[in-house]
């Protein structure tokens, strides 16, 4: 036991810099554990000792919970290979790395144990200074690998927060740019709101629809919606006197409105140049812009397209537009009973409208209600 002491107090010089770091030790011989846990606790380790497989695996799922198993292979209830293959099974345990210790010191023993998963071997008749010097290396080893996982965790965090942060920068100044627009005509209230809303509905009632599977999905979605206030932009070039007048344009004037479509599809064109670079939902904004007045028959503006030729998210934004025109008070008309819009938007399909978009619109035509009481104006 003088010449155990010895050994084990020479052991302790690789003391362990993840101080009293909790080690499982498994066997079923007691004095093999007594010898093994006397050689950790003189290295400064807390020792866990179980003298059975079932038994370790129920304290390895306990707090405080082993930092490193030394787990015996040759053992009658479990043997060290079934207990490695539950610990790996374990999500509470599987990270835990585990030494053999064990008298199978055979090429096949040691090829079998690394497949199971054990990162490492210490061969009996045990060394007092091997043992400590590998539990060391595996402590490290296993102190690298969760300061690593914390900092890419960290990592993670910092650039989901600022891509997060650059979203609302983006949405908040997208907003603004709409707002601004729409400070010109007063009367448009909380339009932007409930377009944007029916839009990422409209889309988002499609995404499975056969026609539009392979344009729309989840990213998809949240661009044509971020786009979506932006479908106006144009109108802060028309004159006051067209986009305020009270009464009906004339055919002059029409034409001058009209062209709040190319006017803001060319503003969004010249900020992707001007940033020399190409931005995805600056490309739906500007499909927007210019095309959602185009109709599905051919009889809109400003280049006349037909069906299949309009962008998918200029069709979204028609019915969306021309829904919340309806319902809206205007200078020049009195707001229509939602069940009258519908009946419009109804009558229009497959002629203003996509057939589809209006299908689905029609079919959960509760839902697009919905959104516009709750973003109606005055609110």
């Amino acid at each position: 036991m003088n010449h155990l002491n010895e050994n084990a107090n020479r052991a302790a010089e690789w003391a362990d810099p993840v101080t009293h770091a909790p080690l499982l030790i498994v066997d079923d011989i007691p004095v093999n554990l007594c010898v093994l846990g006397d050689i950790l606790q003189h290295a400064g380790y807390q020792v866990m000792p179980a003298g059975s497989g079932r038994a370790a695996l129920r304290q390895a799922a306990r707090e405080p919970q082993p930092a490193l198993i030394l787990l015996d292979i040759m053992m009658p209830d479990l043997d060290g290979y079934q207990v490695l293959d539950e610990l790996k099974r374990n999500p509470v345990t599987r990270d835990i790395p585990v030494i053999f210790v064990t008298a199978l010191s055979d090429a096949e023993n040691e090829e079998k144990g690394f497949r199971h998963g054990v990162v490492d071997y210490i061969t009996k008749p045990i060394k007092p200074d091997v043992v400590v010097a590998r539990v060391h290396n595996q402590l490290l080893a296993r102190q690298a690998l969760d300061w690593h996982r914390d900092q890419q965790m960290l990592l993670e965090a910092e650039v989901a927060r600022r891509i997060e942060e650059n979203e609302l920068i983006q949405t908040a100044s997208i907003r603004a740019l709409a707002h601004l627009a729409e400070t010109r005509d007063p009367e448009t209230g909380n339009h932007i709101l409930r377009t944007q809303s029916y839009v990422r509905l409209l889309a988002t009632l499609l995404q499975d629809h056969p026609r539009f599977a392979a344009t729309i999905d989840a990213a998809y979605i949240k661009m044509v919606a971020l786009s979506a206030p932006l479908h106006d932009i144009g109108k802060v070039g028309i004159p006051d006197a067209i986009l305020l007048k009270p009464g009906k344009l004339d055919a002059d004037e029409w034409e001058i409105m009209k062209t709040h479509t190319l006017k803001g599809s060319e503003a969004i064109a010249q900020a992707e140049r001007d940033i020399e670079q190409p931005v995805e939902f600056l490309a739906l904004a500007k499909e927007v812009a210019r095309w959602h007045h185009e109709r599905w028959d051919g009889q809109g503006y400003p280049d006349g397209l037909v069906g299949e030729a309009i962008p998918v998210a200029a069709r979204l934004m028609a019915l969306a537009d021309v829904f919340d025109a309806l319902i809206s008070k205007r200078a020049y008309k009195q707001a229509m009973p939602y069940e009258m819009a519908r009946t419009i938007i109804s009558a229009q399909r497959g002629q203003h409208f996509d057939p589809d978009v209006s299908d689905v619109f029609l079919a959960n035509f509760a839902e697009f209600a919905a959104i516009a009481t709750q973003h109606r104006d005055g609110r």
